[in-house]
């Protein structure tokens, strides 16, 4: 008689694992929420999708994995980023490598990602039913089913949750897995915001709200440790309760210890220039405009937005005279300039983050099936599980390569 499996979720693991049990010949049962399938897949990568990151080694992957990367040593053995774009490929996508080995479908468009997965299941003969679980049914500490949110039960002889986590929850993401796994015993560790928009105590950041960085430097300083924790060169964005983009949501994930006023952020916003050009070049600016404020000379080195920032934090005014700017007062301008600080107060909202830290103890999951060391039979793949990753298309890595994982060993 053929092996029956439930999968709840149909994301970026429930889809790979789905699909590739029923490659196996196992009778697969696919429960998603939602519509459609991929609704997060659909969001990734500002609607690109960054499918994964084109490392050579598993060692190299694991460093971008801050939670819980030895874990997945046995999913990344079994499924490697390689192996991720061949099975794309042959499903039809193009693939093409961007600045920091990341993997976009050519196309730029996450649709396609979304698309190939759904035909792959689909080929494969997945049987795909659009209602939220609500329990799994355990007998003799084995996982036998699960129950609908109408009270309908579905048994098969293993189960899969595979629910992500819960950020974004208008995709559906809103935590039922570690209810699920709460209830048949399972540890859930404290869950927080990752890759996501930071707040900062500093008041001014409103009223730069909107304005876009680009070529920036930032470090970020933990004051607690007195030491630096990251360094990146790129984008970023002001909020009207502080910062987030591209820069901002890669620093999150390595501010683990939150507390108000611990983590301190030092832009660099003329990061091209050393400090000794970028003095000749305020000194020119001053020079060549000694009747006019240093106002309208700064104009010329910043956004409007930022002007009255950086001159309030340089001990100026702004209606000062070009010409009557002492070399204190300049040097301390040059010092904003190359230092513009923030203090984080806090994360912004889970529901604003990309991916959740936290989750499933790992030490109650088989890292070398993804089934559960509590519950035969039961497994759990993907965000759900306590693992997290850096930017750059690696929790995308660690979904395909649990669920593939997870889809060859049930």
């Amino acid at each position: 008689m053929t092996k029956k499996v439930i999968v709840i979720g149909a994301g970026a693991a429930g889809l790979m694992c789905a699909g590739k049990c029923a490659e196996r010949g196992l009778s697969v049962t696919l429960f998603e929420r939602n519509s459609r399938v991929g609704r997060k897949l659909m969001i990734t990568g500002k609607g690109r999708c960054n499918v994964t990151n084109l490392c050579t080694n598993v060692n190299e992957l694991l460093e971008n994995i801050p939670e819980n990367g030895k874990f997945l040593y046995g999913a990344f053995s079994k499924f490697m980023p390689s192996d991720i774009m061949a099975f794309f490929e042959s499903m039809g996508v193009p693939l093409k490598v961007e600045r920091g080995n990341r993997v976009f479908p050519k196309s730029d468009k996450a649709v396609d990602i979304v698309d190939a997965l759904k035909r792959y299941v689909d080929k494969t003969g997945v049987n795909i039913v659009n209602v939220r679980i609500k329990d799994i049914i355990t007998e003799n500490g084995q996982a036998v089913g699960v129950f609908d949110e109408n009270g309908n039960s579905y048994y098969a002889d293993a189960v899969v949750v595979a629910t992500g986590g819960m950020s974004y929850p208008l995709t559906g993401s809103t935590g039922d897995g570690y209810e699920f796994a709460k209830g048949v015993g399972h540890t859930v560790t404290s869950l927080r915001p990752s890759l996501v928009g930071l707040k900062c105590i500093e008041g001014w950041c409103s009223g730069a709200a909107g304005l876009s960085l680009k070529n920036v430097a930032l470090t970020v300083e933990d004051t607690v440790k007195s030491k630096i924790i990251y360094n990146d060169f790129g984008e970023m964005l002001f909020t009207h309760v502080g910062v987030s983009g591209p820069m901002i949501l890669s620093c999150s994930a390595h501010l683990r210890n939150m507390e108000k006023g611990r983590y301190v952020l030092h832009i660099d916003l003329k990061p091209a220039l050393s400090e000794e050009k970028l003095d000749s070049r305020i000194l020119r600016e001053l020079s060549e405009n000694g009747a006019k404020s240093v106002k309208s000379a700064v104009a010329t080195l910043l956004p409007s937005s930022l002007v009255s920032v950086v001159l309030k934090k340089s001990g100026l005014a702004g209606n000062e005279k070009c010409g009557n700017i002492t070399k204190e007062t300049r040097q301390n301008l040059l010092h904003t300039l190359k230092d513009l600080t923030l203090t984080v107060s806090e994360f912004c909202p889970m529901d604003e983050a990309i991916v959740t830290s936290g989750g499933i103890n790992v030490k109650e999951i088989d890292p070398k099936t993804m089934m559960s060391k509590k519950v035969q039979n039961l497994y759990f793949i993907g965000e759900v599980i306590d693992v997290d990753a850096y930017t750059g298309g690696f929790n995308l890595t660690v979904a395909f390569a649990t669920g593939y994982l997870a889809g060859i060993s049930i």
